[in-house]
């Protein structure tokens, strides 16, 4: 009797902390978090996002509608941030974070948005949609940029290249699209200023 007594307690202790495992395993996301970040100059650059997939469906024109302005990402804001001031579309942007917004064209440039209050993305939504003339009165910049069309890039991502290592191209690529803009880091600049303080 003892022994049964001993062998339920098992039974039970196991089954217990089976389940309790089993209730704290989370499915994997659907967009999962992802992050880059590259230093380019003096100055890191790192964008955080979450990645969807293509999951057979049509991006751009129908998931994403042309001239409606997107979060360019998932689930919460896209965040680009600069350790040191910067140049993008030839102005001066401060240290610190940035939204990143994305208009698609169906023909033509699309516009990327770098927003300046880096909040809720829901801080921007009218009506189920995000409102652009919101986005737009909060861009800290905006800048044309010209979709390249290319090999089928299942999970968005975004790249930061470090060319020359003073200007880098950050590429948001998804489905058979890739758009990309500068960040001129100032290197010149910097070293100026550094050389003045001697």
């Amino acid at each position: 009797m003892k022994n049964t007594k001993s062998l339920l307690l098992a039974f039970a202790l196991i089954f217990a902390s089976t389940f309790a495992a089993m209730a704290q395993l989370q499915t994997p996301a659907a967009s999962p978090a992802a992050f880059v970040s590259q230093n380019v100059g003096f100055t890191k650059i790192s964008v955080s996002y979450s990645s969807p997939g293509v999951k057979g469906r049509k991006i751009f024109g129908e998931l994403h509608k042309y001239g409606e302005t997107w979060r360019a990402g998932a689930n919460a804001q896209t965040i680009i941030e600069f350790s040191t001031g910067v140049s993008v579309g030839g102005k001066n942007l401060p240290a610190g974070k940035y939204s990143i917004f994305i208009t698609p064209a169906a023909s033509g440039d699309w516009t990327i948005h770098l927003n300046k209050k880096a909040e809720s993305v829901y801080a921007y939504t009218k009506d189920g949609k995000i409102d652009e003339a919101a986005v737009a009165a909060d861009d800290a910049v905006a800048v044309k940029a010209s979709p390249k069309m290319g090999e089928n890039t299942e999970r968005l991502s975004y790249t930061i290249s470090a060319g020359d290592n003073k200007v880098a191209t950050v590429t948001m690529a998804w489905e058979k699209v890739a758009v990309s803009f500068q960040v001129d880091t100032q290197v010149d600049q910097k070293l100026e200023q550094f050389k003045g303080q001697f």
